[in-house]
């Protein structure tokens, strides 16, 4: 008698709920924490809960100029990695030319190497070349990783577009603009806003790039990490993390949306 595939055993769940459990309970006990009227240390459970932790975030100005700074260097970042992404996944979805998977190798390194070695080297470089650090050195530093993102996602969706599209589009007499706006980005469309909202999340809590590239700046993980160092109220830097978790969540669950289906893509059959 054949098992039925969809019906996982009682084992199999527990594993999957295990495996939960056991990647989420840190993120609830950040959200627990925030609401504890304690302010100096970590008890279980929080003697007490309180809201008055968001009100004193709200009043730190130190907060908000590094939420404003991550914000302008993810946005930028983000940018740049759209224009930059989408062209190299242009120039290698379909052509085939000497050197091709080299290419596709070294575009995809940055984000495959440890932060702490694209850090060091971004470093070496600013100062090798005299470039004091600044705002756009963190830029080109998050630059760097963003552009792998949304070249997985804009690559990825080429290559299973079909191309009898963009053949069928020049037939009936569009040029190349109007065949790139009216057909290709179209396809690419949901690809494009699901690599650029996980560009955004990667940027916004990167910290060890950062701290090679930021100088005196402070972004909103290195505040993060200073206030774990050299505490001075530590429920804020819980709420500042509920923050950060869900700055990074939403665009990770909308580009998840945005993906799920990208297997059906028009066009894909004859």
């Amino acid at each position: 008698m054949r098992s039925d595939p969809s019906k996982a055993g009682w084992g199999l769940k527990a594993a999957t709920w295990a495996g939960v459990l056991f990647l989420h309970i840190p993120l609830a006990l950040i959200i627990l924490y925030a609401f504890s009227a304690e302010d100096k240390s970590y008890v279980f459970p929080p003697p007490g809960l309180t809201t008055q932790w968001f009100a004193a975030a709200w009043a730190r100005e130190d907060v908000w100029a590094a939420i404003g700074l991550s914000f302008r260097v993810a946005l930028i970042a983000t940018l740049i990695a759209m224009v930059l992404g989408t062209l190299a996944a242009a120039g290698l979805a379909r052509t085939r030319f000497f050197g091709r998977d080299a290419v596709s190798l070294l575009l995809i390194l940055p984000i495959a190497l440890p932060g702490i070695i694209t850090g060091i080297a971004l470093r070496t470089a600013y100062h090798t070349v005299e470039i004091p650090f600044s705002f756009w050195t963190i830029v080109i530093g998050h630059a760097t990783f963003c552009v792998v993102v949304v070249y997985n996602n804009a690559v990825a969706r080429l290559r299973r577009t079909s191309p009898s599209l963009i053949e069928a589009s020049m037939d009936l007499g569009a040029d190349t603009f109007q065949t790139i706006r009216h057909v290709i980005l179209p396809q690419l469309g949901s690809a494009l806003l699901a690599g650029g909202l996980l560009a955004f999340a990667l940027s916004f809590d990167e910290v060890i790039v950062t701290t090679f590239t930021a100088g005196q700046q402070t972004t909103l993980p290195i505040w993060m990490l200073q206030e774990l160092i050299r505490p001075r109220q530590r429920p804020v830097t819980n709420v500042v993390a509920m923050v950060v978790v869900l700055v990074t969540f939403l665009p990770i669950l909308a580009a998840y949306y945005l993906t799920r289906d990208g297997d059906q893509i028009s066009g894909q059959g004859k």
